[in-house]
């Protein structure tokens, strides 16, 4: 791939179940069959109904990919194996934000308390 067309790839938004497929090495009903055994995968659709898949959409089918074919879970293990990485994810991003939460609370306090010896 030259320079030229990885810039092109990389600036594009949406990608066809025929370029995803040839991503993936996989055929195209595969993902179809995918899109309606994991409800969290919407690509959108275009007026003649062809699916466009964003770079999310890509993302979450390379990680059904990873559980299915590659670590052998059954589809209801991969979408509760998934569920559960997502359930993990939210609650270390909702302890940081809690954690730098608390670091500005601490900040404002020791302000106030320099504040107040004045």
């Amino acid at each position: 791939m030259s320079l030229k067309e990885k810039q092109t790839e990389d600036l594009k938004l949406y990608y066809t179940i025929g370029e995803v497929s040839a991503m993936l090495g996989v055929n195209a009903s595969l993902i179809r069959f995918w899109e309606k055994e994991f409800p969290a995968l919407k690509p959108k659709k275009n007026k003649k109904g062809n699916r466009l898949f964003t770079k999310a959409d890509i993302e979450h089918l390379k990680e059904i990919y990873h559980w299915v074919k590659e670590q052998g879970f059954t589809l209801e293990g991969a979408r509760k194996k998934m569920l559960a990485e997502k359930k993990i994810k939210s609650q270390i991003g909702r302890s940081a934000l809690e954690s730098d939460r608390w670091n500005t609370i601490q900040a404002l306090l020791d302000e106030l308390e320099l504040l107040l010896k004045k």
